[in-house]
């Protein structure tokens, strides 16, 4: 999400490093800062405001910088308020080092007390300072042995202390004219470039876009990567100090395609970004340490939440299906009744008064009419209200007591994936601090359960490439047929809902989904070998509801193959008893079972991409659909 943009060569640095950030706008941010060195400097000269660019460029007009190296950054808040000081980039005690950093030091609290006993000096509340402080130990404790290393050693036996992820940019003037840029988890990008004069030029960044406009040659870091960029070219090596071989690639997308990662389509762009936006909807709301959540933006008191009775949920779409996975999360962990209304039928219904429900509205963009009314609604009868919303500062959150950011990024494709992601996150931390608050977990439980959901980003990466294919191959059969079933007991009938949309939105197909308990009751009619029934038959066998779910959901499975019907299923690591059953299985890492709907839900928006791939049909912009319903 937030944007990275590093230059060494002859041109005056801060033109080109603004232009760049500027161009990485749309990944989402609410403070800029950039670090400029120039050689004989003895610290380098930073400037940095919250908010949008132009901030940043009021200031740098106020009190400009010159240099020929430099790094700057856009960062959306996880660790600390958007302020000045918590802005990128971040110093060490001398001043001579600055770090920008995107991801999440998750020992950070651990390094910083260790650093503070060594006499180091922190001054803001983010995660990122703890990294420039110990590459300055680093070196410190280098120095004092008589062995100085040079900044990339440090970098790379800094590094080596952290957990977490990050892509790292890192500037020292004892070293003028070099930036260090490391990776593990979120994108880093490498530029080679020529000025006019034929002169070098090399750049790092987040993000393609960010550097498209000075050059195509582009190399991407792989995890584990370090790369070293001076005047005289780049050098990479591991995080051992293995020299490697990186391979350039010329880059030949337009502008709009730059922003999709060379991906075909945003669609799958977002899909493939799902394990970066749960991490960073998670950034700084919990502790793995005390499994605390933290909802900052929250401006109900934990003792009012304690009080609430009842709570009443309003979204559309997508975001429906994640409100009523949310009910079952809420009703589960905090026992406090739900109620899921679609937000157009909520105020028509003649909703009852009751000051101590709480409302909750859903939406990605924040600005979706009929959720904005039902909000209306519930503040007239004298409820307070929640907003969880992709977009910061927008129409829903100014009437909201509180508000949950999802920090998904931009969503461009019409069919909602990383943002409905991001909802059934935010809506797991609303339940895990609604339960803290009222104490219906114990501490171990809300521990265990942070951790489980800290896992769920790297097992959707780890599942991505082999879902991916099996879902391509899966299109190749069912891209033809006309009607699809989608079927899920409890927490898994919302995710069954959300697949069948994703489907019927992007590739045109009619598709429905059930729960699963009601195949006896109508559905049953439909089946015959032309209908493909998506299964969802997870399980978490730790869980003895989710067990007999599971039994009952494979009886189901089993009225279906005797009707010769097609199944799909979706299934967890290991279901023998289903490969043995049906005709395709798709598996899915082990999970808590309110949190397997992260993780079925990636084959289901897969399938559904790649079936309308196959069918020609405009995955991004599908027909009669627009991205944001300003109008009821």
């Amino acid at each position: 999400m937030c944007g990275i943009v590093g230059y060494v060569g002859p041109k005056e640095v801060v033109p080109v490093i603004l232009e760049g950030l500027r161009r990485l706008e749309y990944r989402g941010y609410d403070s800029a800062g950039i670090a400029v060195g120039t050689p004989g400097q003895e610290k380098l000269e930073i400037r940095r405001a919250p908010g949008k660019l132009r901030n940043i460029e009021e200031v740098l007009r106020q009190h400009p910088l010159h240099g020929t190296y430099g790094i700057g950054h856009t960062r959306w808040a996880t660790h600390g308020r958007p302020t000045e000081e918590n802005a990128h980039p971040h110093r060490d005690c001398t001043g001579r080092i600055v770090v920008v950093h995107n991801g999440i030091v998750e020992n950070y609290i651990e390094l910083k007390r260790e650093l503070t006993a060594q006499g180091h000096l922190f001054v803001t509340q983010t995660d990122t300072e703890i990294i420039a402080h110990l590459i300055e130990e680093v070196q410190k404790q280098a120095e004092a042995a008589g062995t100085p290393i040079p900044l990339e050693v440090a970098v790379r036996q800094a590094v080596k202390r952290l957990t977490g992820a990050f892509a790292l940019g890192v500037l020292s003037s004892l070293e003028p004219d070099k930036i260090v840029a490391a990776r593990f988890g979120p994108p880093v990008v490498i530029g080679l470039g020529k000025d006019e004069h034929g002169q070098g030029e090399y750049f790092v960044a987040s993000d393609v876009p960010g550097i498209l406009h000075h050059t195509r040659n582009i190399i991407f870091l792989n995890d584990g990567d370090m790369a070293i960029l001076t005047l005289n070219g780049i050098a990479f090596t591991d995080f051992e100090g293995n020299p490697l071989e990186r391979k350039t690639q010329r880059v030949t997308w337009d502008p709009i395609q730059a922003e999709k990662g060379g991906y075909k389509h945003f669609m799958l762009k977002e899909i493939w970004e799902q394990p970066r936006a749960i991490r960073d909807t998670t950034l700084g709301r919990i502790s793995l340490e005390t499994g605390q959540v933290f909802l900052n933006e929250m401006a109900i008191a934990p003792e009012e939440l304690a009080k609430v009775t009842s709570i009443n949920i309003a979204a559309c779409g997508t975001s429906w299906h994640a409100a009523t996975a949310g009910k079952y999360m809420i009703e589960r962990l905090a026992r406090i009744p739900v109620e899921v209304d679609y937000a157009s039928e909520y105020r028509y219904r003649d909703p009852i008064a009751d000051p101590n429900a709480l409302g909750m509205l859903i939406t990605q963009s924040g600005e979706t009419a009929d959720t904005l009314a039902a909000q209306r609604e519930m503040i007239a009868l004298g409820s307070k209200t929640v907003a969880i919303c992709n977009v910061v500062g927008a129409m829903i959150t100014r009437d909201a007591n509180g508000t949950i950011y999802t920090h998904a990024g931009p969503e461009i494709g019409v069919a909602s994936t990383k943002a409905f992601s991001s909802q059934i996150t935010a809506l797991f931390l609303f339940a895990l601090h609604l339960a803290q608050v009222r104490g219906t977990l114990t501490p171990a439980e809300s521990l265990s359960l942070v951790d489980e959901l800290s896992r769920i980003p790297a097992k959707i990466q780890d599942m991505l490439q082999n879902v991916s294919l099996q879902c391509e191959e899966l299109a190749k059969s069912f891209s033809t047929v006309r009607d699809f079933l989608y079927l899920g007991r409890g927490i898994h009938f919302p995710i069954a809902l959300e697949g069948a949309l994703k489907l019927k939105e992007i590739s045109y197909i009619h598709a429905e989904g059930y729960p699963a308990g009601e195949m006896k009751h109508g559905p049953n009619a439909l089946i015959d070998e032309t209908l493909p029934v998506v299964v969802l038959a997870t399980q978490d066998p730790n869980d003895p509801g989710s067990r007999l779910r599971y039994e009952k959901t494979l009886s189901n499975v089993q009225e279906v193959t005797a009707r010769s019907g097609r199944v799909i299923a979706i299934a967890v690591d290991g279901q023998q008893d289903l490969v043995q059953l049906v005709e395709h299985v798709i598996s899915i890492p082990p999970a808590p079972e309110l949190l397997l709907p992260l993780l079925e839900i990636i084959p289901l928006q897969l399938l559904a991409y790649y079936i309308a791939v196959r069918r020609g049909c405009d995955v991004d912009q599908p027909r009669n659909l627009a991205k944001s319903v300003t109008v009821e």
